[in-house]
């Protein structure tokens, strides 16, 4: 089992880096704390399912200063209360507020274009991101317009309301989300944002969970949530291409930037023959560790 991440440098230009991304409850200043002090790609600083409807303000209030501290050195996002709820508008109101220190406003339930719109308007000027959070199969069925919003940076699928939704079981094996995956994945992959797969449920760092997050980064997904700790270094490194890898990867491009300067209309390497399909694969691999 992998003991230590590597060092991901993350490009203004490139999208941020996603592999493990840690949700901890704004209400809890101590566990919040922690979350931030970790080794995730991103925090989510959590003001929906984490937080009782008493502690909402008090949660909202807590982490606006925490954003602002760590989020000019780390990637910081909240999720807040979905629309429809009495919390929505004041929940985006506080995150316009925090500017550039807030990586992302992270907005559950999103089951259509009309959801991003309501908030955008809300949003006014501020230029945050969102990510649109699918835990409905409305959302799911939806997913080519909410993918299409303005604000959109990634779209990340909610397992347990999804499954409650759907009557599925909680200890349903990966595979069988491979439809949901797909379909949200390929629109992802359209629009240009980011596909991230939602936390597995259960805390442990066990066989299941690297399992699971094997699964979605072979299928493609850009990430994954935990909601332990101890998660964060197998799901990072279920998403970070091997030595190995990133080495063919750099030969690929090599060997077809050698044949274009030759002027060959045509590349090998290692007795196949290269074309751009390949390229492109061996571009997102680079892209995965900042090259």
């Amino acid at each position: 089992m992998p003991t230590e991440l590597p060092e991901v440098p993350v490009s203004s230009e490139q999208h941020l880096r996603r592999r493990a991304v840690l949700v901890a409850p704004g209400s809890d200043e101590r566990k919040a704390g922690k979350a931030l002090a970790s080794a995730a790609d991103e925090v989510v600083l959590d003001l929906e399912d984490a937080v009782t409807a008493a502690q909402k303000g008090a949660a909202r209030e807590l982490v606006a200063p925490l954003v602002r501290e760590h989020g000019a050195t780390r990637t910081v996002s909240v999720r807040i209360n979905g629309r429809g709820t009495p919390w929505f508008e004041d929940d985006l109101r506080a995150c316009a507020a925090l500017g550039d220190a807030l990586a992302s406003i992270v907005i559950p339930k999103v089951e259509s274009a009309d959801d991003l719109v309501e908030a955008d308007r809300i949003l006014g000027e501020s230029t945050v991101p969102v990510q649109a959070l699918i835990e409905t199969p409305a959302g799911v069925q939806r997913i080519d317009e909410i993918v299409a919003g303005s604000r959109v940076a990634g779209v990340i699928i909610g397992y347990a309301d999804l499954g409650a939704s759907l009557g599925r079981a909680r200890t349903a094996a990966p595979e069988h989300w491979l439809y949901v995956q797909d379909r949200v994945l390929h629109a992802a992959r359209a629009a240009g944002v980011q596909a991230i797969d939602g936390p597995f449920l259960g805390i442990a760092d066990d066989d299941a969970f690297r399992h699971s997050a094997q699964w979605v980064s072979d299928l493609g997904f850009d990430g994954k949530w935990v909601i332990h700790p101890a998660q964060i270094t197998s799901a990072a490194a279920a998403f970070t291409p091997t030595d190995d890898q990133v080495d063919a990867a750099r030969k690929v491009l090599t060997a077809l930037e050698e044949a274009e300067n030759r002027g060959a209309g045509a590349a090998q390497l290692d007795g196949q023959m290269l074309d751009e399909a390949v390229a492109v694969a061996a571009r997102r691999t680079l892209s995965k560790i900042g090259a």
